[in-house]
């Protein structure tokens, strides 16, 4: 959460609050019903990532994590602060658990500031910033400024540089590829069409998972 609060709730009896720099980490595995909506009157701003599970992981249970704020590790060295939401960085590990190898970064550099975070070469990564401006990659880059999502090429890190004259703050999401078909409806995510015709049939007839979903209702 970047502002204001959610609060979430499933058919699992799973309940709870996220409020400003708060991490919920849901791995959804064979499915599960829930809701998120608004806990304030005021903005309310996140971010929400879905990353794919593999094949074989596609049918585990459900799970949480959630971290508060003062419980998301942080590093800080010459004018950079990285949350480390997810991996490693600047020598602190996140405690979450990631089925799929995955690295969620949260940088604040102050101005003048640069920072250099290693990716393992044969990942995918692509940042977006959230407010200020900077350089990435090369110092010969135009630079990217809030609301923009980068895609990053091959390469073993990212360099950034803050040359402005106001705080740069970015995510920088990677994460191992899994090299497998990917067949999406709705909200299900599967590896085939038939996989997908089973997912809705185990949905509409309550079974494989949800069996608690056909008499549950939202209280938000």
């Amino acid at each position: 959460m970047l502002q204001g609060a959610f609060t979430h709730q499933d058919f699992a009896g799973h309940k709870g609050t996220i409020g400003t720099g708060d991490v919920q980490w849901m791995t959804a595995g064979r499915g599960i019903i829930h809701s998120e909506m608004p806990a304030t009157d005021g903005v309310n701003k996140g971010l929400q990532l879905w990353i794919n599970l593999s094949s074989r992981d596609k049918m585990i249970e459900p799970r949480y994590q959630e971290l508060p704020s003062e419980d998301i590790p942080t590093a800080e060295a010459d004018g950079v602060e990285v949350r480390v939401i997810a991996g490693e960085s600047m020598g602190v590990r996140s405690p979450v658990y990631t089925r799929t190898p995955t690295m969620y970064l949260d940088f604040t550099l102050k101005p003048r500031a640069q920072a250099h975070q290693p990716i393992p070469e044969d990942w995918t990564a692509f940042l977006y910033v959230i407010e200020g401006e900077g350089l990435f990659g090369t110092l010969n880059s135009p630079p990217a400024g809030a609301h923009n999502v980068l895609v990053l090429g091959k390469g073993d890190g990212l360099s950034v540089w803050n040359n402005g004259s106001k705080p740069l703050r970015f995510v920088l999401i990677a994460g191992q590829p899994l090299h497998e078909p990917v067949v999406q409806y709705g909200p299900f995510v599967m590896n085939s069409q038939a996989q997908i015709d089973q997912a809705i049939d185990d949905y509409q007839y309550a079974k494989n998972g949800f069996e608690m979903a056909k008499h549950w209702r939202s209280q938000s």
